[in-house]
């Protein structure tokens, strides 16, 4: 599993180099894209593509060369593989067979864009790329509202401004967002305010809507009186109600949390 750089070249370690150059084939996620970066530093050994729609056959034909001793590097577009991006099958298959399988560490855009964000480290969240469609996206928002710790997201040019407005109107203005555009690319910029601002920022001119975005969150700051059982009490609410009237839910969520039964109702009916 060998990492490669996210945006500048001079990111890619030795180690990886070395990784690639030895191997008797690289699975790619896409050949075009990495064989420009196998040209520029001379490494020619066989590609094979291998991403999330090639389906089971190329898999079985890189767990064969495995079988019979190969050494098979798996490379995505940039960054980690397997982060967002394809390899989780085949791992996992090698796994299950006994197949060592050995990280090459290197480049990956969530860990680079929470170390510079400002926001607190010590525990995140990574949620990938949010669903397309915007109910669906705004359904998984409100599943990450009461996420304590930061997260972080992945998304793409012609999507992060809705992404934002949809964080707007599930999280409210104020939450604070680190925005990452275009990492370690000659045009990368930074932002850090409020979900408000950023909105701002991204409409002010059009190339802060250009690139690859990660999105790093606060997480949910519970405010004062807010107890921190209050969401798993509400959790337990919208798994009951459907079945049960909303006072009997409260009821039920508030002997298994101890929070008292009137706050989790009054909870409940605002949301």
């Amino acid at each position: 599993m060998v990492a490669t750089p996210i945006g500048n070249l001079a990111d890619f370690s030795e180690r990886g180099r070395e990784a690639l150059a030895a191997a008797d084939c690289i699975a790619a996620e896409d050949t075009r894209h990495s064989g420009k970066l196998l040209a520029h530093f001379g490494i020619k050994q066989p590609l094979i593509s291998y991403h999330d729609h090639s389906g089971g056959r190329t898999r079985e034909k890189l767990l064969q060369m495995l079988r019979d001793g190969a050494s098979v590097a798996l490379i995505s577009d940039a960054g980690t593989p397997t982060i967002s991006d394809p390899g989780y099958a085949l791992v996992k298959a090698a796994r299950e067979e006994g197949i060592e399988v050995l990280p090459i560490p290197g480049p990956s855009a969530l860990i680079a864009a929470l170390s510079v964000s400002g926001l607190p480290t010590d525990r995140f969240a990574f949620a990938g790329f949010l669903p397309a469609a915007q109910s669906a996206r705004r359904k998984r928002i409100e599943e990450l509202r009461d996420e304590a710790a930061t997260w972080i997201l992945y998304e793409s040019s012609h999507r992060v401004l809705d992404c934002v407005d949809d964080l707007i109107a599930v999280l409210g203005e104020e939450r604070r967002i680190f925005i990452a555009r275009e990492m370690t690319k000659q045009f990368e910029s930074h932002f850090l305010g409020s979900l408000d601002q950023a909105a701002s920022w991204l409409r002010a001119d059009a190339n802060h809507l250009k690139g690859e975005f990660v999105l790093v969150l606060a997480g949910h700051q519970a405010k004062p009186g807010e107890d921190e059982r209050l969401p798993e009490a509400l959790r337990i609410v919208t798994l009951l109600k459907d079945d049960l009237p909303l006072k009997k839910s409260a009821a039920i969520a508030a002997k298994i949390t101890g929070l008292r039964k009137n706050d989790i109702y009054r909870a409940a009916v605002q949301k």
